[in-house]
């Protein structure tokens, strides 16, 4: 069993059984994804503002 160890971890890590990596295409973003961003966007500079008064308070 030992002697069948070897030849078998070269066997399947060799590269011709190894599949190629292909890179990620990325997409266009639409209209309604950027329209989203910039609401998450004033949101957060909206909830940021709103903890920086109400530590200021305090």
């Amino acid at each position: 069993m030992r002697r069948l160890i070897l030849p078998l971890a070269t066997l399947f890590a060799s590269p011709a059984v190894a599949k190629s990596f292909d890179r990620p295409i990325p997409q266009a973003q639409s209209a309604t994804a950027e329209f989203w961003y910039a609401m998450a966007c004033i949101a957060l500079i909206a909830s940021m503002v709103a903890v920086q008064r109400l530590v200021s308070r305090r």
